[in-house]
């Protein structure tokens, strides 16, 4: 009896020592983040985890832990700032290549249409950019792919990531493969990232049909005990009428994922669903708290799952096994570019954007190919581009591969804004671009609105060895009488109209990474008409100035901001030389004490230079703005001629909206602090402060004429104080702003988009 006792002990032990664990991750965009917890209290409790299937944002977690990641370095990843940006489309530290940003407009919505040679329009209808996570993913997943021979039996443990192919209406089960393709794949939602080709085929996210798959762990791998965590809760057995109002917004989402079972989970496994009530499927930025939700669920249940998971596996023998992995991985050599959907010209445009010669056998290494890759990707031409780095095993070394997605190459821009002010106007830009020997966009902006108008064409060219010509013609018309404040009918309106037109070219390289130069040589032909007196009376006759000539300008910029309006962090610099030769031909009004036209010209240098900064100390984001000028400007025939072409101080949303005569000078120092309280999601509060000291002050004398005053202790104050919300749209503004200046000396301003507008040509 004994003997039989025994035996049946042995085969029990032998079981339970050969029992095989499938954990299962379920999608669920951020909320999938918590699967890095559940993943820390497993291997802490020393649960053996034999395969892993996961889809989206589970499939992303499944990746990272079957290449050899430990549960600690993945929660390093997802909690570093780098993790963000990718999610964001932002560029990542150290490789914000400033040459190809453009000047900012005032655009909120960008629609990338395909325009073919038979000018069929199709619209893309992706929402975010890919182009950081794309090459996250290709840099972090080569070494596995390389040591697994792209078969996702041999990684560090096996793995199944579950995608969707939509044309045929069924789940696609990636099982071999380049493995940052398969993570990629699953997690390409429709209508947000575009999809890439896996195998011949378009795929996306597999939750459209099989968001939480424990049947493919079952099928694929027959372990004995599942472990199983969701994280979506998107379905209702009924319908949610106390929550349908808030959750209509999110319709989108909830159409496009399948639904996720718990009870598909067999009874002898274990169904894990953290607390992530008051999350949503957007908060990326709540990383700690999603994966200590994960956390501290799995610990809730470990007492279960150590009854259901005998087995044991210490944390050091999890440790060896991975480090005997990774010590299989060959070192990234990239030997050579290989090319999906590009001509002849197109390859070598692009090898010496890598400054990669096929002929020299020199190869490139990960540093030096990941900047060239940020270096392309920085013009948005590029953005459609899909990179991946294989491993060649007839080499030995690894290939750099750059796939040509469906083409954008025209692209309809609009924004605009709505104020309290009557400065609100609307806007259209147009982006087009032809890709051969040299990479051609041809872009127009236009505004129009009753304070400003604009319209600026520009062709740039840009040549593989990294310098661009641009010509370029603007014109603009501002109309200051029309910007009357709608809550304060005190205040008196501006009598000035200018016209601006300026045609140049541009020519421009960049000054190492981050900055670029510019030269840019131009020919103006301005039009200002304008009062002498502050009362305007509708029989008057204005002045009328005309100014014509020459501008050259060197200049070098550079630029990591946030947002192109009410930033809160990076920085901004610039600096300029110019030289100005022009023709003044002023022609007076009733209003003015001349009375015969005078033509005169004026030759002069200006040096201008600025700085704008953020520093962040977690809510708070403290910041600065400095800027000064110095030049040898002479003075036109009268006062207001002269001020209005003086250069500006601008620090407020809406200065430029203003003439502010105390805050123009043609030597001056300004500057001033800037703070920016974080306090719920994008709202801000934003305060103020800022000085202007002019050198010497402009002021108008008892016949119209300028006179400069010296003053050390005069200075001027500007000041803001408000609340700002960052939505789709553009900034949603509630300010209350003060100048030192008498007739705009307080003001309540809200606008809803951006409030930007061209360069003034003699700026």
């Amino acid at each position: 009896m004994r003997l039989p006792l025994a035996l049946a002990l042995l085969l029990l032990s032998t079981l339970a020592f050969s029992q095989k664990v499938g954990l299962v991750l379920s999608g669920g965009a951020a909320k999938g983040l918590a699967h890095i917890g559940v993943l820390k209290a497993l291997e802490e409790n020393e649960i053996p985890i034999d395969y892993v299937v996961g889809t989206s944002m589970g499939g992303i977690i499944s990746g990272y832990y079957s290449a050899g990641l430990s549960p600690e370095q993945i929660e390093n990843i997802a909690l570093s700032p780098e993790f963000l940006r990718w999610i964001n489309g932002l560029p990542e530290t150290g490789y914000n290549y400033y040459f190809h940003q453009s000047d900012n407009n005032p655009n909120f919505l960008t629609l990338n249409l395909s325009l073919d040679s038979i000018l069929n329009l199709q619209l893309n209808t992706s929402l975010a950019s890919d182009v950081s996570l794309n090459f996250a993913l290709a840099e972090s997943m080569a070494l596995a792919s390389a040591i697994s021979g792209n078969n996702f039996d041999s990684l560090f443990v096996p793995l199944r990531v579950v995608a969707a192919d939509i044309f045929t209406q069924n789940e696609v089960i990636l099982k071999k493969g380049s493995l940052s393709d398969a993570l990629r794949a699953t997690q390409t939602v429709p209508f947000f990232y575009n999809p890439i080709r896996v195998e011949g085929k378009y795929l996306f996210d597999g939750g459209v049909y099989n968001n939480f798959p424990v049947d493919v762990a079952q099928k694929e791998f027959k372990p004995d005990v599942i472990i199983g965590c969701n994280v979506s809760t998107k379905i209702f057995n009924e319908y949610p009428y106390d929550l349908d109002e808030k959750l209509i917004a999110k319709s989108l989402l909830f159409l496009l994922l399948d639904k996720s079972d718990p009870s598909s989970v067999p009874a002898n496994g274990v169904y894990i669903q953290p607390n992530l009530e008051g999350f949503s499927s957007f908060d990326f930025a709540k990383v700690k708290s999603l994966i200590d939700s994960g956390y501290r669920e799995t610990l809730r249940q470990m007492e279960d799952i150590k009854r259901k998971v005998p087995t044991r596996v210490t944390c050091e023998e999890v440790a060896v096994k991975r480090n005997r992995f990774n010590s299989k991985s060959p070192p990234i050599v990239i030997s050579d570019i290989q090319f999906k959907g590009f001509n002849s010209s197109q390859r070598k445009y692009i090898r010496r954007l890598f400054k990669f010669n096929p002929n020299n056998n020199k190869p490139l290494y990960l540093g030096k190919v990941k900047r060239g890759y940020f270096r392309m990707v920085a013009e948005s031409y590029f953005s459609n581009v899909y990179p991946n780095i294989l491993y060649d095993s007839a080499r030995r070394s690894f290939l750099l591969s750059l796939t040509r997605r469906p083409q954008k190459n025209f692209q309809v821009d609009f924004g605009g804004v709505i104020a309290t002010r009557d400065i609100s106007n609307i806007f259209l830009g147009l982006n087009i671009y032809n890709f051969g020997n040299q990479l051609l966009h041809i872009s127009g902006g236009f505004q129009t609105g009753n304070f400003y108008k604009s319209a600026d064409v520009k062709a740039r060219i840009d040549f593989p060895y990294q310098f661009y010509i641009e010509p370029e013609f603007e014109y603009d018309n501002w109309d200051y009488l029309e910007g009357d404040d709608l809550l304060n009918e005190v205040a008196q309106p501006t009598v000035l109209r200018r016209i601006d037109r300026m045609a140049s070219v541009n020519v421009g390289v960049p000054a190492g990474d981050f900055f670029k130069s510019t030269l840019s040589v131009g020919g103006i032909n301005n039009i200002d008409r304008f009062s002498n007196r502050e009362f305007f009376n509708s029989t008057d006759t204005l002045d009328e100035l005309r100014i014509s000539g020459l501008k050259t300008e060197l200049s070098f910029s550079s630029s990591t901001l946030n947002r192109k309006q009410y930033a809160s962090s990076g920085r901004a610099y610039s600096f300029s030389i110019q030289y100005f030769n022009l023709k003044e031909n002023y022609k007076p009004g009733n209003t003015s004490v001349e009375t015969e036209p005078i033509i005169a010209s004026h030759q002069w240098f200006r040096f201008k230079a600025s700085a704008e900064q953020y520093f962040n100390a977690g809510w708070y984001h403290p910041g600065f703005l400095a800027e000064a000028v110095i030049s040898n400007q002479p003075f036109f025939q009268n006062y207001y001629g002269t001020i209005i072409n003086a250069p500006a101080f601008s620090p407020l949303q809406d200065s430029r909206t203003l003439l502010l005569e105390n805050f123009r000078a043609f030597n001056y120092l300004a500057g001033g602090l800037r703070n920016v309280f974080t306090l719920k999601n994008k709202i801000q509060f934003r305060i103020d402060g800022y000085l202007f000291k002019p050198f010497e002050y402009l002021q108008q004398g008892a016949d119209q004429e300028v006179n400069k005053i010296q003053d050390l202790k005069k200075v001027y104050f500007a000041g803001t104080a408000g609340f700002v919300m960052h939505s789709p749209i553009g900034p949603v503004s509630l300010s209350l702003n003060y100048y030192d200046d008498k007739q705009n000396r307080f003001g309540a301003l809200l606008h809803v988009g951006f409030l930007l507008y061209n360069k003034h040509s003699i700026e």
